[in-house]
């Protein structure tokens, strides 16, 4: 396969799935602007390491896990970053949040663990197979299993806890 004809099928994937990459990506960081940016350099990841994908038939897995690991870096990066005090606070622009309506499911995931989140919102949001996603978070198949079923065994106990509140 020639070069490109690879840059093609990339900026076609892309383009055609660039609202699940989003939401993926969002679901991370919780900030529009932020999330934007993180697509944006998983774009020229993806173009910078065209290299390393070695069949065209796994360009989604392939993909996923750059969106994966540069929104990881992305939140490694900002847990670093140390607020003085309001007034330095105020000076940084921090972007223009979602505003998604506070529903108990919504609500539930973000209180999930990451380990247990990021798989439930890969296979149930994003529809992918398990397979899949023990490929883009370089898991064990066994492991992704597990956490699964125990991530959603947690959203369980969570929303029927909150519906015994009511």
């Amino acid at each position: 396969m020639d070069e490109d004809s690879i840059d093609e099928q990339i900026t076609n994937y892309v383009i055609e799935n660039k609202e699940s990459h989003y939401r993926l990506v969002y679901t991370y960081v919780r900030n529009i602007e932020d999330a934007l940016d993180i697509i944006q350099e998983s774009i020229y990841k993806a173009f910078l390491f065209k290299g390393s994908l070695k069949n065209i038939d796994y360009i989604k897995t392939w993909y996923y896990r750059i969106l994966v690991n540069t929104s990881l870096d992305f939140l490694r990066k900002r847990k670093r970053l140390v607020v003085v005090d309001d007034e330095t606070l105020s000076g940084f622009d921090l972007g223009k949040m979602d505003m998604y309506e506070d529903i108990d499911l919504n609500t539930a995931i973000k209180e999930l663990p990451e380990d247990y989140r990021i798989i439930i919102i890969l296979r149930y949001f994003e529809d992918l197979k398990i397979g899949e996603i023990a490929e883009i978070l370089n898991l064990n198949l066994n492991t992704v299993k597990t956490r699964l079923y125990k991530g959603l065994e947690k959203l369980r106990i969570k929303i029927n806890d909150e519906d015994q509140e009511e």
